[in-house]
């Protein structure tokens, strides 16, 4: 398996690759934190609380797109035999129930200010991020969008346009935007009339304090959280800010790399995409035993979602990517 290193040299020069960041980009910063098992640790279910909590345990996972899954076909199911239309009701309460619990979780356990990430672990993902033409992320979190506003910090010629302007409001068509939300972020939710975001301190106040001020007032941030890609998809072209950034996925060309990303069917809307792209060369990164049963899986499913006759799919190893350090 390649290094990161090896893999980059392979770049033709003057081809700048782009990027998908996935889990595995949080993850190597802090394991504990960016974690479906955390993240079952503070949820809350009101009401419905041990009865949510059982279908994780009796599924054994801590995977809330798992369990909603389920919860998907069990009403499938209900409707299809003439079920009660309680049970279909309260099923279809919970799902809701999942995915709020699921973004309440991620605000409470996020690191509350850039000041958590070290200035040596900013200047290191600025560095690798720069390496990059567009960046796409799958990532809820705000470690990306605060890395790229670090500006005070080297390679001081460095800035990535988020389609984001004065006030705050995202204005993508006719900017250079090159960071791509592409399901959405704690920072970013729709107003009504906009797509806006918050910005670093705000009126002195951090991004995560005004997302929990937020959701105490059942207002929620902008959030693909579907279980299914079918499902995932369709969130997203009913976005303006959502379906601007997937369709720029589909017009990427050259390099591109996926970095920290399980390959899973639920994120297939985005494979697809990228195979219609002009890509002809992914590297994808594999963490850990290239060997194991979750990695074949992981390089399976990346030769049957990317490799075509125009595009060719090779493996790197993750940890050798310069990402945090």
């Amino acid at each position: 398996m390649l290094s990161f290193d090896e893999a980059m040299a392979t770049v033709e020069d003057g081809d700048k690759p782009s990027i998908l960041l996935g889990n595995g980009f949080s993850l190597a910063w802090r394991n504990d934190v960016f974690n479906y098992a955390n993240l079952l640790d503070v949820a809350k279910f009101t009401d419905r609380e041990a009865e949510i909590r059982k279908l994780f345990t009796l599924s054994g996972t801590y995977d809330f797109e798992a369990v909603m899954r389920s919860l998907i076909a069990a009403k499938a199911v209900l409707e299809a035999y003439g079920g009660n239309e309680v049970l279909v009701e309260m099923i279809e309460r919970d799902q809701q129930l999942l995915k709020d619990a699921l973004i309440s979780a991620i605000s409470i356990t996020h690191p509350e200010r850039p000041r958590d990430v070290t200035n040596e672990q900013f200047i290191s993902v600025r560095r690798f991020l720069s390496r990059y033409e567009q960046i796409f992320t799958v990532n809820y979190d705000l470690l990306f969008y605060w890395a790229i506003n670090k500006d005070n910090l080297p390679p001081e010629d460095y800035s990535t346009d988020d389609g984001f302007r004065i006030g705050c409001e995202w204005q993508g068509y006719g900017t250079n935007q090159k960071a791509h939300f592409l399901h959405g972020g704690l920072h970013i939710f729709d107003s009504g009339t906009a797509i806006e975001k918050h910005a670093n301190a705000e009126r002195g106040i951090g991004i995560v304090d005004l997302v929990k001020a937020n959701l105490e007032k059942g207002k929620f941030p902008l959030f693909v959280s579907e279980p299914t890609s079918t499902k995932k998809k369709q969130r997203i072209e009913h976005n303006p800010y959502l379906n601007f950034c997937f369709r720029e996925l589909g017009r990427v060309t050259g390099t591109f790399f996926i970095q920290g990303h399980s390959m899973d069917e639920n994120d297939k809307h985005i494979f697809d995409q990228l195979r219609r792209s002009k890509v002809q060369k992914f590297f994808v990164s594999i963490f850990g035993d290239e060997s194991s049963e979750e990695n074949r899986r992981v390089q399976a499913n990346a030769i049957a979602y990317l490799k075509s006759p125009s595009s060719n799919v090779e493996f790197f190893d993750a940890q050798s990517a310069p990402i945090w350090s």
